[in-house]
């Protein structure tokens, strides 16, 4: 894979802070569905591209991809997930060091529980390993994925600890406003998973409409939205046009007009995901 003609995203990327005292990147590079064997190279040349960040998960099984491809990038903030089979305290003591290990970092950036699997019951017991992870500087900054209000609150309420981040489904047909709002008032940042709507979303007219109000692709509108709404995203590709084409949203802002037409593609059907509740 070669390099990219320009780096569009170097020196121009906002960074978020954290309810922890730590900051990491608005937008950075999702791998879920990325081959293990293209990994290391798309992940490479996302960084040569101005990429940030990369966020990937144990049961995405590239994780050693990443690792491979951000070696000599010590500066590439790296997020994985803990999978729901290693939930429990000792299990997501010995998952993160296999994670560590496949990702070849001696610290790492944030560590996510991937669902909380409430019926289960063993969330808080997972999340207080990550409290100690954090702790003894395992790992920068710990957080959650797709946790509901009340899956918060009962974590928050067993250690005092509150997830910096509650990585959620999110995108223009799939809001998630009342999630939103909960964070809000936690101090907990949202970061928006399958972030165009797997594709779905570019097909809408009002996105089409406001691309070509500013020269942009359905795509750069719609990852532009995530940005000017405060979210943390992390859009997927594993062709290097597209991986270009995502990060060259830096030039340009939506007013508040397109803001309000985006608004309302909200529907309450609009997950496409699982729903952690049953999930």
């Amino acid at each position: 894979m070669s390099n990219p003609d320009s780096q569009p995203g170097k020196g121009t990327q906002p960074r978020i802070p954290l309810n922890d005292g730590t900051t990491m990147p608005q937008l950075g590079l999702g791998v879920w569905r990325t081959p293990a064997d293209e990994t290391a190279d798309i992940v490479r040349y996302a960084a040569d591209a101005g990429y940030l960040a990369v966020d990937t998960a144990a049961i995405y099984k590239n994780e050693e991809g990443v690792g491979d491809g951000l070696a000599d990038r010590p500066g590439i903030y790296v997020t994985t997930k803990l999978w729901n089979d290693d939930q429990g305290y000792d299990a997501t003591m010995r998952a993160f060091e296999t994670s560590l290990r496949k990702l070849r970092r001696e610290v790492l950036d944030l560590y996510l529980i991937h669902w909380p699997r409430a019926a289960e019951g063993r969330f808080v017991e997972t999340w207080k390993a990550m409290v100690a992870l954090q702790k003894d500087g395992r790992v920068r900054s710990i957080g959650v994925s797709n946790f509901r209000p009340e899956d918060l609150d009962r974590v928050i309420a067993a250690t005092g600890v509150v997830p910096a981040v509650n990585q959620i489904e999110l995108h223009p047909r799939f809001q998630q406003r009342a999630l939103r709002a909960f964070h809000e008032k936690h101090g907990i940042r949202t970061e928006s998973w399958s972030p165009l709507g797997q594709g779905q979303v570019l097909e809408d007219p009002v996105i089409a409409e406001i691309g070509r109000k500013y020269g942009k692709t359905p795509a750069q509108v719609v990852i532009r939205w995530h940005l000017d709404s405060g979210l943390i995203v992390i859009p997927k590709s594993v062709t290097p046009k597209r991986i270009v084409e995502n990060i060259s949203v830096f030039d340009f802002a939506l007013d508040a007009e397109d803001m309000r037409r985006i608004a309302g593609l909200d529907r309450a059907d609009g997950r496409i995901g699982p729903d952690p509740a049953t999930f």
